[in-house]
């Protein structure tokens, strides 16, 4: 089975977050919450979205 994960610091942020799902459409919303609550960002621009994405790692 395939998962997913991302890091904070992939994308340069000094942060130790890093989260794991079974599928994309489960990892995004967990990135995105913790962009809100932990990094106060109330908009997640285009250019972040696209390094977010470059970020993710797939797991077998």
């Amino acid at each position: 089975m395939t998962s997913y994960s991302f890091r904070c610091k992939d994308i340069g942020m000094d942060c130790g977050f890093e989260t794991k799902a079974d599928s994309m459409e489960s990892l995004m919303p967990k990135i995105t919450q913790h962009a809100r609550e932990a990094h106060k960002m109330n908009e997640i621009s285009e250019e972040l979205k696209k390094k977010v994405s470059a970020a993710i790692k797939t797991m077998h």
